[in-house]
C-alpha cells in the first residue's frame, strides 16, 4: 500500500511505526500499490437516477481475515473515494484464490505495522475480485450513511473510503478486470454515499505520493466519465462474482449485437417468454437487437440494445416447480450450458428442480431450489 497515514491511535502525520512505511511495507513485502478516491465535495451529475446494482464483494470473513486488533469507530458518509496502487508486483495471478491470498498478506503486514486492521476499506485484485478490507466496511454500505474510519490517506481518513488495486502502475495500466471491478465498486459507492464523481480523486491529490502510479493517475478523468455513465444507466461488464452477499451480489453479464452462444439462447427465450417474437439460433443479430430495444422501450429502460444488469433484472422471472414455458426453456438451457443433461421442454419437473439445487450448492447459494435473480445471475455469469 503507498505512504498513506494511519488512523489506529497513532498521530495523523506520522507515516511510519516500529520504521515501517506504508509504502515501505508494500514494496518490500507485496510490491507497490496504489489507491483510487473518490474525494471532493464538487458533484457533477446526481447520483441514484438509475439503481447501480451492488458488485460482488468478498467480505473479511468470506476471505478469512484474522478479527481487529482493537476497535473500530464508524464516521459520518464520506466526502472522498481514495484509490491508491499497492505498488505490489503486477501479478499474473487473477484467480480467486489469488485474491484471499493478497488480501490476507495485506493485513498481516497491517497488523505487523502497529495497525489494528487493514487500513483500506476495498482491495480490488488482478483478475477483478472486490474484497472488504477493514471489518466493519460492508456494514456500513448496508447502513448507507456510515464508514469505518480507516487509515490510507494521511489528515483525511475520517472523510474517505480508500480503494486498493492490487498492482504498481508507475509505467502500466491496471488490468481490463481491476478496471471494471473499479468503476462498477465506485458507481455504486457514488449512488450509496449520494457522492458526484468530481469527488472521485487519487492518493496524490492529498500529498506528496506518486500513488496511484504516473501511468494511472492521468486516466482518473476517464475514470470519473466511466462511473458517470453508469450512474446515467450504462452497463459495466460486472467484475467476477463468488461474494458471500448473494442477495445484493448478482454478477450478471454484458451481451450486445454480435454475440453468440448459451447467454444469447437463454436472452431470446426470455424475450418469448416476455412476449416477444423471435427466433431461438443462439446469435444476437438484428432481430435479437430489434426485440431488446422493444423491451427495453416497454420497461422504461435505457434503450441501447445492450443487455446488462438492468436489462437482465427486467428480463428475469422467479421459477419454482410447477413452472412451464420459455422462461423454464431459458433456465434448463443454461443449466445444461453448466454441465446438466436437461430436456429442454419448458417444464420445471423433478429433474430441473435437482439441476437447480446442485448449481446453487455448487455456487454457495441458497439451495431452496427457486430460482430468482442471484441464481439466473450466476447461471448466466462468464
Amino acid at each position: 500500500m503507498c505512504d498513506a497515514n494511519n488512523a489506529d491511535g497513532i498521530p495523523e502525520k506520522t507515516e511510519t511505526k516500529r520504521g515501517i512505511s506504508r509504502r515501505g511495507l508494500f514494496t518490500g513485502v507485496l510490491g507497490a500499490a496504489g489507491f483510487l478516491a473518490v474525494g471532493g465535495a464538487s458533484v457533477v451529475n446526481a447520483p441514484g437516477a438509475f439503481a447501480v446494482s451492488r458488485p460482488s464483494i468478498i467480505s473479511t470473513s468470506g476471505w478469512g481475515a484474522a478479527a481487529a486488533r482493537g476497535s473500530i469507530s464508524m464516521s459520518s458518509t464520506p466526502r472522498n473515494i481514495v484509490v491508491h496502487h499497492m505498488a505490489s508486483s503486477n501479478s499474473t495471478g487473477t484467480s480467486r484464490s489469488a485474491a484471499l491470498a493478497i488480501a490476507k498478506q495485506v493485513q498481516g503486514w497491517h497488523f505487523a505495522n502497529g495497525w489494528v486492521d487493514t487500513g483500506q476499506h476495498f482491495s480490488v485484485s488482478r483478475g477483478g475480485y472486490i474484497l472488504e478490507g477493514r471489518h466493519r466496511t460492508i456494514e456500513g454500505l448496508n447502513n448507507g450513511n456510515v464508514f469505518p474510519v480507516g487509515a490510507h490517506v494521511g489528515g483525511h481518513n475520517s472523510t474517505s473510503l480508500g480503494i486498493e488495486t492490487e498492482g504498481n502502475f508507475m509505467s502500466t495500466q491496471p488490468t481490463t478486470a481491476e478496471w471494471n471491478a473499479l468503476v462498477a465498486l465506485i458507481a455504486y459507492l457514488c449512488q450509496t454515499y449520494g457522492l458526484g464523481v468530481n469527488s472521485i480523486k487519487g492518493h496524490r491529490d492529498f500529498g506528496s505520493t506518486s500513488c496511484p502510479g504516473d501511468a494511472f493517475y492521468p486516466r482518473l478523468q476517464e475514470l470519473r466519465n466511466a462511473v458517470s455513465e453508469v450512474l446515467g444507466g450504462g452497463d459495466v461488464p460486472p467484475p467476477p462474482g463468488d461474494g458471500d452477499d448473494p442477495v445484493t451480489s448478482q454478477p450478471w453479464p454484458l451481451v450486445k449485437n454480435g454475440a453468440r452462444g448459451f447467454r444469447v439462447t437463454g436472452l431470446q427465450r426470455l424475450l418469448k417468454h416476455h412476449g416477444q417474437s423471435l427466433g431461438v439460433d443462439g446469435v444476437f443479430g438484428s432481430e435479437s437487437l430489434a426485440r431488446v430495444r422493444s423491451f427495453q422501450k416497454a420497461k422504461g429502460l435505457v434503450v441501447d440494445g445492450a443487455v446488462g444488469p438492468k436489462t437482465w433484472k427486467a428480463l428475469s422471472v422467479l421459477l419454482k416447480n410447477g413452472a412451464r414455458g420459455n422462461a423454464v426453456s431459458a433456465l434448463q438451457g443454461i443449466l445444461n450450458s453448466r454441465g446438466q443433461s436437461l430436456a429442454v421442454d419448458g417444464s420445471f419437473g423433478p429433474a430441473t428442480l435437482t439441476a437447480v439445487k446442485s448449481f446453487q450448492k455448487a455456487r454457495g447459494l441458497a439451495v431452496d431450489g427457486v430460482v430468482g435473480d442471484v441464481t439466473w445471475a450466476h447461471g448466466l455469469r462468464a
